[in-house]
This record gives structure tokens, sequence and C-alpha cells, in this order.
């Protein structure tokens, strides 16, 4: 499956959207998201392991604590989807705007013509 829908899938749920939210400011341990979230312990950790799965999290052992942080690269794989978007985007609008302008430069020759 395409990494960039496995990372979809994996933010799509709101849940998993929220923790992530709650891990921007760094380093998390899952006592921490669980006091942030309205979800047990285990639902957490289970969010937890399908984002890591997805690669957007990764955890590091700390004595008897977990902590969690975001991967930027799971960011960098969304960043470069969108980016692909953003060009195609960004094109049309360009050639939108040049048609704007020359729609404007005959508007004002035409009022000019008539005077």
């Amino acid at each position: 499956m395409d990494a960039q829908i496995d990372l979809f899938q994996a933010f799509a749920d709101p849940a998993r959207l929220r923790i992530v939210e709650a891990m921007k400011s760094g380093e998390c341990a899952v006592g921490d998201i669980v006091k942030r979230m309205d979800i047990h312990q285990s639902g957490v950790s289970r969010h937890l392991r399908i984002l890591a799965e997805a690669g957007i999290v990764q955890m590091r052992p700390d004595g008897q604590r977990r902590l969690y942080s975001l991967r930027k690269e799971a960011f960098d794989q969304l960043d470069a989807w969108v980016a692909g978007y953003r060009r195609h985007w960004e094109a049309r609008l360009d050639r939108f705007g040049a048609a704007l302008e020359r729609n404007r430069a005959a508007a004002k020759t035409d009022s000019r013509e008539k005077s």
C-alpha cells in the first residue's frame, strides 16, 4: 500500500489526529497523552501503536515509561505529497491571474476607445 495512504488512514481517525496535535510540543509519555485526551490508557496505547506502524510517531523507552515523539519523516512525506498539488494549483492560479490581467487591459482599451 502507498505510504501516503497509510499516513492519511492513520490521520483519518479523530482521536489519532488529536493525539498528534497533543504531541506537537515535543516528546510525551503515554500518561501525559491520556491526561490530555478523553480516552483510557488502553485506547491511547492502541492509537499510538497504529501511529507508530504508519511511521508517524516513534517510541523511546525511558525506564518504566515509554516516551513518544513525532517523526519528521512522516511529515516530510505529507509535505512532498501536498507540494505536487500545490504546484498544480499555483500554475492554474498563475494562468487565471494572467487571464484577469488580459481582461483588465482589454477593458481599459475598450473604455478609452469609446471615449
